[in-house]
């Protein structure tokens, strides 16, 4: 598991291999990853959009940004914690993710980024 903290806020990133399938007869590499939010701060946040920087083996990069997480917008007391599990696809058996997402202190209206930490995607039969 990779951990960040950055402003009172715990960001947990556990993945997992999918396994392979054929789409557009190319090979594709399936990951999942689960995600914890937690608010180790002594205000109310919320996550109102996210940013992940997502590259493979292959040196393909893809950018991702949107609205909320899995189409929710969390809203996190101090204290509380939200997790979602979402996925990627990728053309090579290794890659890797990072990110952050934009939150707003609701105690302050003052607007913050979050870092979701590098973490690195491998399908297991590919690891030596």
């Amino acid at each position: 598991m990779v951990q960040q903290v950055t402003q009172g806020i715990r960001i947990s990133v556990k993945t997992e291999f999918d396994g392979t399938f054929c789409k557009n007869r190319k090979v594709q590499y399936a990951f999942a990853y689960t995600i914890t939010i937690e608010n180790q701060s002594k205000d109310t946040v919320q996550l109102t959009s996210r940013c992940w920087k997502i590259k493979d083996s292959l040196n393909k990069t893809q950018i991702v940004e949107g609205e909320g997480v899995i189409g929710e917008k969390p809203i996190l007391k101090p204290g509380e914690r939200h997790s979602y599990t979402s996925g990627c696809l990728l053309v090579s058996p290794f890659g890797a993710m990072k990110g952050y997402y934009n939150m707003v202190n609701f105690s302050t209206t003052r607007k913050f980024r979050v870092s979701i930490p590098l973490f690195n995607l491998s399908a297991p039969f590919s690891i030596n």
